[in-house]
């Protein structure tokens, strides 16, 4: 079994987070859990900033934080002195709410509201990452009107697959994201941005797909950005000071999954953008990166409680959780897989196989459809690995279940992070129906 960060089997024969016994948290604070080892977090981040430092090159590494949005996570990447990515006034918020650096703050997302980047204006954000030409009008007239300056970049799709599942592909010219860098969006884009008396166009940014486990497909991206920067720069003398070529840095989810080292990526980036720029004879830009998945994906486990357990004679043996695609969508929405073991029987070796199953009414809730386990048991504590990115992020409360809590493990210690939710917070936001029925 795979273990990481800092995970390891502990003197009792029970799977460890952070120094702490995972059997432990799950009696303290229930279950399912999200669990994170933030010295995971920490050792990634400080990875990839890192790399810039050894090359000297100007750089920011913005956590993509739509992987997992909360004030403590918020926290820790200010911490780390990172950036932050947001797509949303609600991520925004939080990042405020946790005392974030404004001036490091970059705003994605693809519609984004007059309300948003009302708030985007007033808090002085670091920049605005543009996506459409609706977007620069907005921005144009909110600029005008308050007569405060924002930093933009323009996302744009280089027409690039970056060999992922379809659904996670974002760089490719069929997108709902961006500028199209091959058809004339891109540089119509420019003509209306980069004279602007408000808008600061920083330059380039594009985001080209999601679990790459190669480099290949960001040189492609840096070498075609870069080249568009350079031909305008020819056109009209301006020089864009920022190339953003986003993230989708690939984690190891199963042995199937081959992952390459955070300083590899950004090698090769540096490499591609410093030959493209010599060629080109263009000013090296910055190297702005976007990772999300890559620094909380493997550091987050989901701890559930095992309860009921079926078998389908000459079929499959179920083990169902207290859990399921309420806390964890991937499996159903992606066919995402993952791994697992019994972190109270951590030791105990595999003799079974058990599709583990969720508790949500679909016939499609199977976290996982081959799990290969010591014989489990009801009061069992499994332990499913890799689940930190998007799977607090996208949890519901479907069959209104209580999305679970989160607790931060580190050298050691242990902190509720985000509380579990109650059955009264659950119809919190409900009303009573007031109208009395119609009488003929």
């Amino acid at each position: 079994m795979h273990l990481y960060g800092t995970q390891k089997i502990n003197e009792k024969g029970h799977l460890a987070i952070g120094g702490t016994d995972a059997v432990d948290l799950a009696k303290e604070y229930g279950t399912p859990l999200f669990v994170y080892d933030i010295q995971l977090f920490r050792d990634r981040a400080r990875a990839f900033k890192k790399t810039f430092e050894d090359a000297g090159i100007g750089y920011q590494v913005a956590y993509a934080s739509k992987a997992f949005s909360s004030i403590a996570i918020y926290q820790v990447a200010a911490q780390e002195n990172l950036s932050l990515d947001v797509v949303s006034g609600g991520e925004l918020y939080t990042a405020l709410q946790a005392g974030f650096p404004k001036e490091k703050i970059h705003f994605h997302g693809n519609n984004k509201s007059e309300e948003e980047l009302r708030m985007a204006f007033k808090e002085e954000i670091g920049c605005i990452v543009v996506d459409n030409f609706y977007e620069i009008s907005q921005l144009k007239k909110l600029s005008e009107e308050l007569a405060r300056p924002m930093n933009i970049l323009l996302r744009v799709t280089p027409g690039i697959e970056a060999h992922t599942h379809d659904y996670i592909t974002t760089g490719q010219e069929d997108s709902k994201f961006g500028f199209d860098l091959n058809n004339g969006q891109a540089d119509l884009a420019f003509k209306e941005t980069h004279e602007h008396q408000f808008l600061n166009l920083l330059g380039l940014h594009c985001h080209i797909g999601s679990q790459i486990f190669d480099t290949a497909a960001f040189s492609m991206a840096a070498e075609k950005l870069v080249g568009k920067m350079a031909q305008w720069r020819e056109e009209t003398g301006y020089t864009c000071p920022v190339l953003n070529l986003g993230g989708g840095f690939g984690i190891r989810y199963t042995a199937e999954d081959e992952p390459l080292e955070p300083s590899v990526y950004v090698k090769d980036m540096i490499s591609t953008v410093k030959e493209t720029a010599a060629v080109q004879d263009y000013p090296l830009p910055e190297i702005w990166i976007e990772p999300g998945r890559s620094l909380v994906g493997d550091a987050g486990t989901t701890l559930y409680t095992i309860g009921s357990m079926k078998e389908v004679p000459g079929t499959r043996k179920y083990a169902a959780v207290d859990g399921g695609m309420s806390d964890n969508i991937r499996p159903a929405l992606y066919g995402a897989k993952y791994s697992s073991l019994i972190a109270n029987k951590a030791e105990a070796a595999a003799t079974e196989q058990y599709t583990i199953a969720g508790k949500c009414c679909e016939s499609g809730d199977k976290l996982i459809e081959q799990a290969d386990l010591p014989l489990a048991e009801a009061g069992d504590i499994l332990a499913v690995f890799c689940t930190g990115a998007y799977g607090y992020s996208m949890a519901s409360n479907y069959n209104r279940l209580a999305r679970p809590a989160v607790v931060f493990a580190e050298n050691g210690n242990h902190q509720l992070v985000v509380k579990r939710e109650t059955l009264e917070d659950l119809v919190k936001q409900d009303m009573s129906y007031a109208l009395q029925e119609q009488k003929g």
